[in-house]
């Protein structure tokens, strides 16, 4: 039903073919999207992509989401633009990455913990598919942050919590932002894989003091990466 896209903006062309179907009667009001795995086989492209551009779809107010049942096709006159915390970041703040880290680390090494205590081995497998994905795609800046996000969404969804999965959801835009200019520094992608493997081996072994002091190294590296002056750890 789809075309694979293959160029860097993926999630704006998943919104212009699921708008077209719309457009052209193809899909209707109150039908059903697929799930968001099977989206993500259909379009080729990684699950991030998926949920970034069905949060799109939702703010065009063209799909409905309802927790537990799927994402359904509106009739347009409902759902008005939502101001989303990723837009907000972008929108006339210097400071947006220094913020965006900040946030990071107040959330991030606790996730990690949960995930080392409640991941079962669904989470675990797409995290190190997304870890081997990024040993394979140093050079290919598109594929490492998309392999990237998932493993930190595949996280999210390992700790187990709704709300966590929202919070990590509402700023992966800023997030596939942050890691683009990440990965332009020398040495950063080599150095977020040595901090993921930390993280997924702590979690592997259940040791949630162990993933959430390794997420905190990852964390300090972003922070310096990103040209931020760390902090000392009280």
């Amino acid at each position: 039903m789809y075309k694979i896209v293959q160029t860097a903006r993926l999630y704006e062309q998943i919104v212009q073919q699921i708008q077209d179907s719309i457009e052209k009667g193809v899909l209707k009001p109150g039908d059903q999207l697929p799930a968001e795995r099977e989206l993500a086989l259909q379009f080729g492209v990684s699950r991030t992509a998926v949920r970034e551009a069905v949060k799109a779809l939702r703010e065009k107010g063209l799909v409905e989401a309802f927790p537990g049942r799927g994402t359904f096709i509106t009739s347009g006159t409902s759902n008005s633009i939502r101001l989303t915390l990723d837009r907000m970041i972008k929108t006339g703040q210097a400071d947006g990455t220094l913020h965006l880290v900040e946030v990071r680390e107040i959330l991030e090494p606790e996730i990690a913990a949960l995930a080392a205590t409640r991941a079962d081995e669904a989470s675990l497998v797409e995290m190190r598919e997304a870890v081997g994905i990024m040993d394979n795609a140093k050079h290919d800046p598109d594929a490492f942050i998309e392999a990237d996000l998932d493993f930190h969404l595949a996280l999210a969804e390992a700790a187990a919590n709704p709300l966590i999965l929202s919070l990590i959801d509402s700023i992966v835009g800023v997030l596939r932002e942050q890691r683009l200019s990440i990965f332009k520094v020398d040495g950063g992608p080599e150095r977020g894989q040595y901090h993921h493997k930390r993280i997924l081996e702590a979690i592997e072994n259940r040791d949630p003091g162990g993933a959430r002091a390794a997420m905190r190294a990852h964390l300090r590296q972003v922070r310096e990466d990103s040209g931020h002056t760390p902090v000392e750890n009280e």
